[in-house]
């Protein structure tokens, strides 16, 4: 069991909060006292997943947060330096994928680089202009919203789910790059008291499986069940681990 405690007082960006697992995550965050910064690229959506998080007694604010945009990422660090001076969780939830018809071998570079643009460099846009303000916390907690097919080992597994889900060019790459990413982050980070790690939160009903249920995979898990383990590496306490992976049951394989 992953031991978890975070100050009530505390404040949480995430991103791409506006839906699914993002925006339970908002919600699991803010139900343990916590402060939540709602990132959305459309800011409609943003304020509307906000209010909906207000009704339900969460302290929610929404920015509009496009992580491929410098511009929008520097304003969000911008605001949250005003508004609260600090930032203590960051999940980097936001998420792209192509349809499962996109094999590598007829691969579209420009597909591929939309992908990578969301889920590597806008981690690394967003992280960096925030890292500033998780500085000025005393438990500065990154979580990056991975994915089990991120993981080179298991999909290599032939009797495995994963390995039974079609070959595509850039999604599952893009993953194990965060995962990569996340390692480095949480060596470079550790002496500074950081804890930095990759979540796969499992297969959810989300919009990001839909082509997958269209193609008869069944998927049964709630984006609310996908949010509790990324919840619980954000609530980290100072004995928790970093530069992992972890699931639902554990370590993942890398």
């Amino acid at each position: 069991m992953i031991e978890t405690s975070t100050p009530t007082s505390a404040v949480a960006l995430v991103t791409g909060a506006n839906k699914g697992i993002g925006f339970q995550v908002a919600l699991q965050l803010a139900e343990r006292g916590l402060t939540v910064v709602v990132g959305a690229r459309d800011p409609e959506r943003g304020r509307a997943a906000a209010a909906d998080l207000r009704s339900a007694g969460a302290d929610a604010y929404p920015v509009t947060l496009d992580v491929t945009d410098p511009v929008t990422v520097r304003q969000v660090a911008g605001w949250i330096d005003e508004r609260f001076g600090r930032l203590d969780v960051l999940v980097n939830n936001a998420g792209a994928a192509e349809d499962p018809g996109h094999r590598p071998s007829s691969a579209d570079l420009d597909l591929v680089r939309v992908v990578f643009e969301t889920n590597v460099f806008g981690v690394l846009t967003v992280t960096n202009a925030v890292l500033p303000l998780l500085r000025r916390s005393a438990a500065p907690r990154i979580v990056n919203v991975s994915s089990g097919m991120g993981s080179v080992t298991t999909q290599s597994f032939p009797d495995s789910y994963l390995a039974q889900v079609p070959a595509t060019a850039a999604y599952p790459a893009s993953k194990s790059a965060l995962n990569a990413l996340t390692v480095q982050y949480a060596k470079e980070l550790r002496r500074d008291g950081f804890l930095v790690n990759a979540v796969s939160p499992g297969p959810c009903d989300t919009d990001l499986t839909k082509e997958l249920q269209n193609a008869g995979f069944l998927i049964t898990r709630t984006p609310a069940q996908g949010a509790a383990v990324i919840v619980r590496l954000a609530t980290l306490g100072s004995d928790g681990p970093t530069g992992g992976f972890f699931g639902e049951d554990g370590p993942v394989l890398w």
